[in-house]
């Protein structure tokens, strides 16, 4: 059923519900969605910013994240990057470039590999089981935040494993932590145009809560911009917190706008970065249970990441030691750490490193 915006909500309402320390609801958000005043918006996010973590910190790590292969038989219209099985640019790193990275990260301070690639029907349990145990035996100081929960679901299938007996295998060859990729939008209706091969919501979802209770977090993303309604945005974050609430297997969310170059879906203008703040600023006040809320440097660049600190994020996300699956849809802000800090600083923070568990790390 969808949300709608109640006349007996406004500003004031939902101000006073931010302040008394209190949840707001579905149409508070879906009004806040439609709410013209981002200035507004951004008092009542960075309220709640400083309320889940430290007002003068934001946090970032060093990390790289490792396409291991780009073949992929399940034709997301939004992607850019994906090659399908037999296609001649199709590619699958082989051990010894897998490790080459690995150490090239770890040599420029690197302590997060985000192992990410599509469902390639070639790779089984066994070959991630292998990677993950080789570098798990020669950098075990590295953190694994691997494998969207497609990744997974789809290695459980075609291994003939049960979701929680695949998940115990990755974890026991050296998986820490699950990125959130793959939510987009966590509604079916969006899902059956934008991926109509990709798993379901209840599938998304099951997977978060199955890692979890083995003792595997994970984080939460929002991709917006592109087929999705403001309703469909509040469901997505509802069903989010939902499950935060259920078994907290979160440990921050990040968004970000659909990049619609080279992808086969259509759309008539893309996310302006006005959009990207409020779309922040929403979700820190409706996800009041997550203490960290990522920005996206990546997608909109360093200007508007430094703003959007202002909005509720705490966290500038990963310098990125290498990056292809967005960079293949045009955009690609990379920075450097001293990029980072420099950016961070000028916007009147202390910049810390930190880990995929966020904990501070000294440099």
């Amino acid at each position: 059923m969808a949300t709608t915006v109640s006349p007996e909500i406004s500003i004031d309402t939902i101000a006073d519900k931010v302040y008394g320390g209190e949840r707001i609801s579905a149409a508070d958000a879906l009004f806040l969605f439609h709410h013209p005043n981002l200035n507004e918006l951004a008092t009542l996010a960075n309220y709640r910013r400083e309320q889940a973590s430290d007002p003068k910190t934001v946090t970032y790590i060093v990390g790289r994240i490792l396409n291991y292969t780009n073949v992929c038989w399940v034709r997301c219209k939004f992607c850019a990057f994906y090659r399908v099985p037999g296609n001649e640019e199709g590619y699958t790193l082989d051990t010894e470039e897998t490790l080459a990275k690995v150490q090239d990260t770890v040599d420029k301070g690197g302590v997060e590999i985000l192992f990410q690639g599509g469902l390639n029907p070639k790779l089984k349990i066994d070959y991630y089981e292998h990677i993950f145990g080789l570098i798990k035996e020669k950098f075990p100081q590295v953190i694994l935040h691997a494998l969207s929960p497609a990744e997974i679901i789809y290695i459980a299938h075609i291994s003939k494993l049960t979701l929680e007996d695949c998940l115990k295998r990755l974890k026991a060859a050296g998986l820490h932590s699950i990125p959130g990729a793959g939510g987009e939008i966590l509604v079916d209706r969006v899902r059956k145009i934008i991926a109509p091969y990709k798993d379901t919501t209840d599938e998304w979802l099951a997977c978060m809560r199955t890692a979890s209770g083995l003792g595997i977090k994970s984080t939460a993303s929002m991709m917006f911009g592109h087929v999705e309604t403001l309703e469909d945005r509040v469901e997505h974050l509802g069903r989010i917190r939902d499950l935060q609430d259920e078994c907290e297997p979160f440990r921050a969310f990040v968004t970000w706008n659909f990049q619609p170059e080279e992808t086969n879906l259509p759309i008539d203008k893309k996310a302006t970065s006005f959009d990207y703040l409020r779309t922040v600023a929403v979700s820190r006040i409706f996800l009041d249970n997550f203490a960290n809320v990522q920005l996206s440097i990546l997608t909109q660049g360093p200007r508007v990441a430094q703003i959007a600190l202002g909005y509720g994020a705490n966290d500038f996300g990963s310098t990125m030691i290498e990056e292809n699956v967005v960079s293949a849809a045009g955009n690609k802000f990379i920075l450097s750490s001293e990029e980072f800090e420099r950016l961070i600083r000028d916007a009147g923070y202390e910049p810390r490193r930190r880990n995929t568990r966020y904990e501070l790390l000294e440099v």
